[in-house]
C-alpha cells in the first residue's frame, strides 16, 4: 500500500537511513515530503541543490509507481534523481520524463575524513580543478579567516566569497545568501581568500559540501583538499554524516574526495519533458 511518510524517523526506517532519499526528504521541512512503497521510497524536497529534487530509493516496479504519484502531488518543476539503473528504468517507464544528465553522488559516513580536522601550512597533494561540486573542531564565533589556516569566514566575507566564485567557479550552484546555504570556510594566502567551500543544504542527519572553489593562480597546491577535509570533518561532526555532488567529467575532484573516504555512487537526473529546468 502506498503510505506517506510523516516524520524524518519514518524516512529513514522506510529506506534503510540510506542518505541519498534522507537528504532528500530535508527532514520534512519546508513543504518537503516522502512516500513509501513496498521497497522503494521517493522524497521530495523544492530549491536544494538549486532544483526541486525527487529522491528516489529502491526497487523499479515500486519506484515507478511512487514516482508518478509525488509528481502529481508535487508538480512536473521536480526532476527525480537516484542510481543509474534505477533512473533509467523509471524514466523509460514513465511517459515523459526524460533522462537530463548523470553525475556521482558521494557519501561520508561516520568516522570522518582520513586526519580528521587537522590543518597545516600551504601544500601537500596536488588537487586541481575541484571547483565544480555540486558541493579537532575549532571553539568561538566565525571569523573572517585567519592567514594560512581553514576556519569558518563571518559575513564581512561574503564579498570576497562572491568576488572568488565570480572569477573562478562561476557555476558554483551555492552562493552567499542563496536559499539553504548556511555558512562558508576558506583559507588565505597573503591576505587573499584562496580557497572556498559551503555548508549548504544540509539535513539533520546529513551535511552537504557545495561551493568549492580555488582561485586559479593557486591551484595545485592542496588547498581545496584541506579546505574540504575541514569542512567535512565539521559536517560529520555536526550531522554524523556528509555527502556532495560532483560531475563525473571531474575526475581530479572525485579522486580528492575518494581521498577523504567519500563513496561514490553514480546517479541520474530526469525531468517532465517541457517543464521549466
Amino acid at each position: 500500500m502506498l503510505r506517506e511518510l510523516r516524520t524524518p524517523d519514518e524516512v529513514r526506517a522506510a529506506c534503510g537511513d540510506d542518505d541519498l532519499p534522507v537528504w532528500g526528504a530535508q527532514a520534512l521541512r519546508d513543504g518537503a515530503r516522502a512516500w513509501a512503497l513496498g521497497d522503494a521510497v521517493v522524497t521530495a524536497a523544492r530549491d536544494i541543490s538549486r532544483r526541486d529534487r525527487l529522491a528516489v530509493w529502491g526497487g523499479t516496479s515500486c519506484a515507478v509507481e511512487l514516482v508518478r504519484h509525488a509528481l502529481g502531488e508535487v508538480g512536473p518543476s521536480f526532476r527525480p534523481f537516484g542510481e543509474v539503473a534505477l533512473l533509467a528504468e523509471v524514466t523509460a517507464k514513465i511517459d515523459g520524463l526524460e533522462v537530463s544528465g548523470g553525475f556521482s553522488w558521494m557519501s561520508l559516513p561516520a568516522g570522518g575524513p582520513a586526519g580528521g580536522s587537522q590543518d597545516g601550512p600551504a601544500g601537500g597533494s596536488q588537487d586541481g580543478p575541484v571547483d565544480t561540486v555540486m558541493g579537532g573542531r575549532e571553539a568561538g564565533s566565525a571569523t573572517d579567516g585567519m592567514e594560512d589556516t581553514v576556519g569558518w569566514l563571518g559575513p564581512r566575507a561574503d564579498e570576497e566569497v562572491r568576488t572568488l566564485l565570480a572569477g573562478h567557479a562561476p557555476t558554483s550552484y551555492a552562493v552567499p545568501g542563496g536559499p539553504g546555504v548556511r555558512r562558508w570556510a576558506g583559507l588565505r594566502l597573503d591576505g587573499r581568500l584562496a580557497a572556498v567551500a559551503a555548508d549548504a543544504w544540509s539535513a539533520p542527519s546529513v551535511g552537504f559540501l557545495a561551493g568549492v572553489a580555488t582561485a586559479a593562480p593557486l591551484r595545485g597546491r592542496g588547498l581545496a583538499e584541506r579546505v574540504c577535509r575541514w569542512v567535512s570533518h565539521e559536517l560529520v561532526a555536526d550531522h554524523g554524516r556528509a555527502a556532495l555532488m560532483v560531475d563525473d567529467d571531474n575526475p581530479a575532484a572525485v579522486k580528492v574526495y575518494e581521498r577523504l573516504g567519500y563513496r561514490r555512487r553514480r546517479v541520474l537526473a530526469a525531468h517532465v519533458a517541457g517543464a521549466a529546468r
